[in-house]
């Protein structure tokens, strides 16, 4: 009997010694056995907390599309950690995303379960009995140059259309932002009661050349234990003049790349006419003279521009400082921010043999709605017989 008792002891010990007190996220079998050893050393109170810390970074502290993704980016955010860290790191990441939500605090968000049973309890608060949600969104933040921001709203409410009373809940709301079917932008929030404040969306966060028309959707989903709410609203405007909005590309280079033997005629300093060139050193064959006026090449180029065919205009350049056609082209950074080329004036400046200098006066609208005036030079060379754009300077 003393033997059968002393063996009994020693599996016991062996069983505590087994719990883990760090999490390991080898699998994600390990890593809910992990979680559970240390839930299994808390108070339950303390229990309860440790859940909500790990549902606050799941929702809202990894970057991860669906359940088993979060999980997975769930498990390496705190492989390793013990549950003072955890509940530290949640602490952080509720502050970032401005949740009223502390480790020190009482219970608040119901009885989270972060691998997935959503299966409704006696005393529930995510299991809010709604028949549908409302959005109510306002404007804020004018200035004097129109609003800044739209202060968005969810609300679930019952069959009248009035909003449901609860509290003590931690409903995950997400809201979606779209132009013109393309997503701009997910935030998500956790809704306790519906006292909700909802989502400060500033405009200065979404870029000028994704959103078509000055218009904006939004799509708000709210998640209870036994059914996700959603809902949208299409064609919402937005300020303009407060969206990102990129700078027009400006590269201040050399006017005209020149032969650094050419012989500068001092009546036209701008153009080198001819060159000298070593007879022994001489090619056989003089290189084919372009035919067509080199202010053409410019004003296809400006036209092609404002007509977004942008294969087309970079292909009529021949610029190292525009890089390639993906920098040309690009929509924060290059010339896919432009939206319309309004030309005024293009002259001829000069034309030598290889080289050419155009003035072009115009007006650039970018995709906000923007407008600049521009006074270029472009400098051009004979590539193969045609005008190609080798250099673009913006004058004062």
């Amino acid at each position: 009997m003393k033997k059968f008792s002393l063996l009994l002891i020693f599996s016991l010990l062996m069983f505590t010694a087994c719990k883990k007190d760090h999490v390991d996220a080898t699998t994600t079998q390990t890593l809910q056995s992990s979680i559970n050893d240390m839930a299994s050393g808390l108070t339950t109170i303390k229990q309860i907390k440790f859940n909500e810390a790990l549902y606050i970074l799941k929702t809202f502290g990894v970057e991860a599309e669906g359940d088993v993704n979060e999980l997975k980016a769930l498990g390496q955010l705190i492989n390793g950690k013990k549950v003072p860290e955890i509940l530290a790191l949640a602490d952080q990441v509720a502050q970032q995303n401005g949740i009223e939500w502390a480790s020190t605090a009482p219970p608040s968000l119901g009885e989270m379960n972060i691998f997935g049973d959503e299966t409704a309890k006696e005393s529930d608060p995510n299991d809010v009995r709604a028949s549908s949600l409302s959005i109510l969104t306002q404007l804020s933040g004018d200035t004097g140059n129109g609003p800044t921001a739209m202060q968005i709203v969810p609300r679930l409410v019952d069959n009248a259309g009035n909003p449901i009373a609860f509290t003590g809940a931690g409903l995950e709301t997400t809201l979606e932002v779209f132009s013109n079917g393309v997503k701009l932008s997910t935030a998500k929030n956790l809704m306790q009661d519906n006292n909700f404040k909802g989502f400060h969306l500033k405009f200065s966060s979404l870029l000028a050349s994704k959103i078509v028309d000055n218009k904006i959707d939004i799509t708000v989903s709210v998640k209870t234990t036994a059914k996700t709410f959603k809902m949208s609203k299409i064609g919402l405007d937005v300020n303009p003049s407060a969206l990102k909005v990129p700078e027009v590309p400006k590269t201040d280079s050399t006017m005209i790349e020149q032969d650094p033997n050419a012989v500068i005629d001092p009546s036209n300093p701008t153009i080198p006419p001819t060159t000298t060139t070593d007879p022994a050193t001489a090619t056989p064959a003089a290189p084919k003279q372009p035919t067509a006026d080199p202010k053409n090449t410019v004003s296809k180029f400006l036209n092609n521009v404002s007509s977004q065919n942008l294969k087309a205009a970079f292909d009529s350049s021949s610029n190292p400082s525009w890089g390639s056609y993906e920098s040309f082209s690009n929509p924060t950074s290059g010339f896919g921010a432009v939206k319309n080329v309004s030309v005024k004036n293009i002259t001829t400046n000069g034309t030598g043999t290889n080289a050419s200098s155009v003035n072009a006066t115009y007006d650039v609208t970018d995709k906000s709605g923007k407008t600049t005036s521009l006074k270029v030079t472009f400098g051009l060379k004979n590539v193969n017989g045609e005008w190609k754009i080798s250099s673009y300077k913006i004058n004062p």
